[in-house]
């Protein structure tokens, strides 16, 4: 398969796979600071993982229309990976939930400038019949990283409170210094080992921030892909409902461990298929697991029900996450695919700030009130997975 794909899906793959060993050893384990450590209500988490998310989505339209224009992917996926590793080490002095707050918001204005630059670098980089195996192995070595920092997390919370139920401070900013490391060798494979892919002929003239050129499936799938993110809030409320069903947290760390083996086992050969059979068929399956597993999450019982889960959640990613990427370039044009991206991070991102708003009401207020209580996040996230489904169906033929 490395014969089969350039230089450019190599380095972003090694630099996504650094990267995530970093952040997913600190980020996954913070709701747990929020909530044990700083006593904070899960409304507060919905609405930091909200913020940081919206502020990255509105980022990246205008980084990828900046990189449409500038005729320039690297520069600004540098910029955006250097940006999130500066921001990690502040973590560490964090006392109140605004100071995590503010290194969430920066670690996502990294993501924002990075994020859709580096999608089009990458589409530019692949040839058509093999894009849907570069995005899966691009996701494949994202999600590698992160099986590899959340061990590293679950090891430093065995050798310092094994068995605890809840997360110490002392745990978090061990955890903390370890993710400092990979975070810088990930921006430096980048800059030696990336290289720039001309966008368009020096004769064009479609500089800037342009949607006339945009194929109208492309406007309809942007549409779908929010209404389905409406229902589809941070995963901090998955860790959430684990420990509130009874894991403590280093089986929490192992139940995010089984997820990410499962996400990069298959997101390879999902993607591959996609070249296949049909990037919509994919996610249409995708999808519909989707909504089966958050079912599941709102009737389990027990935390290893939930683990089980969640371990079948990162089939739903890796059929996805990767194909969703790659349809996106199949709809647009070279030299629009970063606005395109960034249109696509940003109609997600913007959504995601309601989702997790939601889901935070709808476990302590709302879900309570109907007798549901923390299940209810699920059976919306569900119930809306299912609607996004029929409206591909029907608007993306």
């Amino acid at each position: 398969m490395r014969k089969r794909l350039p230089r450019n899906v190599w380095v972003l793959s090694i630099t996504s796979f650094l990267t995530d060993v970093s952040s997913e050893m600190l980020f996954n384990l913070l709701p747990l600071f929020l909530v044990n450590v700083l006593g904070v209500r899960t409304a507060v988490v919905g609405l930091i993982e909200g913020l940081a998310e919206t502020t990255a989505s509105l980022i990246k339209l205008g980084s990828g229309a900046l990189s449409d224009y500038l005729e320039n992917r690297k520069k600004l996926t540098v910029l955006g990976y250097s940006l999130s590793a500066l921001a990690k080490p502040l973590i560490f002095f964090a006392n109140t939930w605004g100071w995590v707050l503010a290194v969430r918001f920066t670690d996502r204005v990294g993501k924002g400038i990075r994020s859709s630059p580096r999608d089009a670098l990458l589409a530019d980089s692949t040839p058509e019949d093999r894009r849907g195996l570069a995005f899966g192995l691009h996701r494949a070595a994202d999600t590698a990283g992160a099986f590899t920092g959340l061990l590293i997390a679950a090891l430093v919370v065995w050798a310092t409170q094994s068995s605890a139920a809840e997360l110490s401070r002392e745990t978090f900013q061990r955890v903390t210094l370890f993710s400092i490391i990979p975070a810088f060798l990930g921006v430096l494979v980048l800059v030696v080992g990336a290289r720039e892919i001309s966008s368009r002929k020096k004769d064009d003239s479609s500089k800037g921030l342009r949607f006339s050129g945009l194929d109208r499936k492309f406007w309809a799938f942007l549409v779908v892909m929010i209404i389905f993110t409406l229902g589809n809030s941070a995963d901090a409320f998955i860790i959430l409902r684990a420990q509130e069903r009874g894991l403590n947290v280093l089986q929490v760390l192992g139940m995010l461990l089984t997820f990410n083996a499962i996400y990069t086992i298959v997101a390879g050969p999902a993607g591959a298929l996609s070249d296949r059979i049909g990037r919509r068929t994919i996610l249409i399956s995708g999808w519909l697991v989707y909504g089966l597993i958050y079912l599941g999450f709102a009737a389990a019982d027990t935390g290893a029900q939930i683990w089980l889960f969640y371990g079948v959640y990162g089939l739903y990613y890796a059929l996805t996450e990767g194909a969703s990427r790659a349809f996106v370039a199949d709809l647009v044009p070279q030299e629009q695919r970063g606005t395109a991206y960034g249109l696509f991070h940003a109609g997600i991102g913007l959504a995601a700030l309601p989702a997790s708003l939601v889901a935070g009401v709808l476990w302590q207020g709302v879900g309570s009130w109907m007798g549901l209580g923390p299940a209810a996040p699920f059976y919306f996230g569900a119930i809306m997975a299912l609607m996004a489904v029929g409206l591909f169906i029907v608007l993306v033929r």
